[in-house]
């Protein structure tokens, strides 16, 4: 088994969403003890945003990109080969202003990519990453669950949709919520969250 572990907590001692997706890893490394684990830190190694220049590198011949695009390009291969590679894919997002960081984004636009990871039909959209089982760590300060909040979430549903997009519709959320509502809900919420990761089925 190949995993691929994502992380995008800004706050790399206290985040809700690291202790969770570190807690997921070691679930599956503990059920298959041979897993290979590629971890890519995308805040401590963080990708380049998405610009024009980037974008227009994959419409470039190679001898004709500029140094940066011969460099974001790749990059953008490697990330694309970690992706395909990976039977498992464990990505730790916490909830910022509502969505996803800025970080995690960054690496959503590099492999989104149609002719690659999706394509178009007359049928519609497909994707074509297959095969693919992902765990989704989940942290956020609100309940955004339930009640009048879930209209404003946007971090799980995002998630969930562009992966489904690509072909990734095999997505467990493993959720943390209301981590901000005082040490008890905290304590609770976290607890909870790690009762769900032991409960995996990891085979």
């Amino acid at each position: 088994m190949k995993i691929l572990h994502l992380e995008s907590g800004l706050f790399v001692g206290q985040s809700v969403s690291r202790q969770l997706s570190q807690k997921v890893i070691e679930r599956l490394v503990a059920k298959n003890p041979s897993a290979q684990v590629i971890t890519r830190d995308l805040v401590q190694s963080p990708i380049a945003h998405l610009d024009a220049e980037i974008l227009m590198a994959g419409a470039t011949e190679a001898a004709n990109r500029s140094e940066r695009q011969a460099i974001e390009s790749a990059l953008t291969e490697t990330l694309l080969e970690e992706l395909f590679a990976a039977d498992v894919i464990v990505i730790g997002a916490p909830m910022y202003n509502f969505s996803i960081p800025t970080q995690l984004k960054a690496w959503i636009d590099r492999v989104a990519q149609a002719g690659r990871t999706f394509e178009y039909t007359e049928q519609g959209p497909r994707g074509l990453v297959k095969g693919k089982r992902v765990f989704l760590a989940s942290a956020r300060g609100g309940i955004y669950s339930e009640g009048a909040a879930a209209a404003m979430e946007h971090q799980e549903s995002f998630l969930t949709t562009v992966l489904g997009f690509m072909g990734m519709t095999d997505v467990t959320i493993v959720r943390a919520e209301g981590v901000n509502l005082g040490e008890e809900a905290r304590t609770n919420s976290i607890a909870a969250a790690s009762d769900n990761i032991q409960a995996i089925d990891a085979a």
